[in-house]
């Protein structure tokens, strides 16, 4: 079974959205996720976190909020944010990063 290390560690770009069932923005930005990914295809892995089913991660990853969003390649986190964004503001940060990568 792949683990959330096995998934963060390898070279492709993985954004993980740290969320919580109850909360109401990790709610609206759903849409947006399935949005991006639709957009970018195979170009980027989402993996979406649990925070009240996987709290010892989310606690590894000192996240204080939710949603906190955070890109990962090669076990680095390379950019996070908390709070709820629309798709072409998730899109502009991705994209600085899939231009490193390509």
């Amino acid at each position: 079974m792949e683990t959330f290390n096995d998934v963060i560690s390898g070279n492709q770009l993985v954004l993980v959205d740290f969320f919580a069932t109850w909360c109401q923005p990790c709610k609206m930005m759903h849409p947006v996720l399935d949005q991006v990914k639709a957009t970018l295809g195979d170009r980027i892995r989402i993996v979406k976190v649990d925070v009240d089913q996987h709290g010892i991660t989310a606690g590894r990853h000192q996240v204080r909020s939710v949603p906190t969003l955070m890109l990962f390649r090669n076990g680095e986190m390379l950019w996070r944010q908390s709070g709820a964004m629309s798709k072409t503001d998730l899109l502009a940060v991705i994209d600085s990063f899939l231009d490193k990568q390509d």
